[in-house]
């Protein structure tokens, strides 16, 4: 499948009114430049696919730096799966205008990181019930398995822990708006992630 795709940070959420002054949330990307950093094919590496490289820095360590030896000094590198491989080259600059307004995309972030939750919160549980001398069972699990059969608790159980800090992808985001200039661009509704945090904007992958 051709796939296009930039990294990006994420600046934070503001609105935008249309022509009929309708208010549209938007989540304002800082995307880009990037710079193709490596070109995976099939008869090199097994499948296609394109490294990119996002944010300079002033220094690396040896094999960071023979890693990039023809592009500029990147921070962050993210490997993208295409069909089309063959028409990238190393250093090939990417900016935001591979995109258009209009177009549906996919915003793919690493999710605000909540701590150790409970399960209520953690798993949207509705909690115990609050009479009968329930005094200390409001926000509790409840039974988490049966007794003789299968006589233990299930792999997977939603039970309280870790919540948020991991990769989330939103599906089929609209484009609103482009600011070439600046390079950002405004996606209609929420993206994953705090404000400041890297970002990959990729064109939609199931169209709605």
């Amino acid at each position: 499948m051709k796939r296009k795709a930039l990294l990006g940070r994420k600046v934070g959420m503001t609105r935008i009114l249309d022509e009929s002054g309708v208010t549209i949330p938007v989540t304002i990307v800082e995307l880009g430049p990037c710079y193709v950093t490596q070109v995976k094919t099939e008869s090199t590496d097994g499948y296609n696919a394109v490294q990119l490289g996002f944010e300079q820095v002033r220094q690396l360590n040896s094999p960071e730096r023979g890693h990039l030896r023809n592009v500029p000094l990147l921070k962050h590198l993210r490997e993208v799966a295409t069909d089309d491989a063959d028409t990238y080259q190393v250093g090939q600059r990417l900016d935001v205008s591979l995109f258009a307004a209009g177009e549906l995309v996919d915003a793919i972030g690493v999710s605000k990181g909540k701590g150790f939750a409970g399960a209520m919160k953690r798993h949207n549980y509705g909690g115990g019930p609050r009479t009968h001398g329930q005094s200390d069972r409001q926000r509790a699990v409840g039974s988490i398995g049966a007794t003789s059969t299968p006589g233990r608790v299930w792999k997977g159980k939603t039970m309280p822990g870790q919540m948020g800090n991991e990769r989330v992808t939103t599906l089929n985001l609209s484009i609103v708006k482009i600011d070439a200039e600046r390079n950002l661009i405004a996606i209609k509704g929420a993206v994953p992630g705090p404000a400041g945090g890297l970002v990959i904007i990729r064109n939609a992958v199931k169209m709605a």
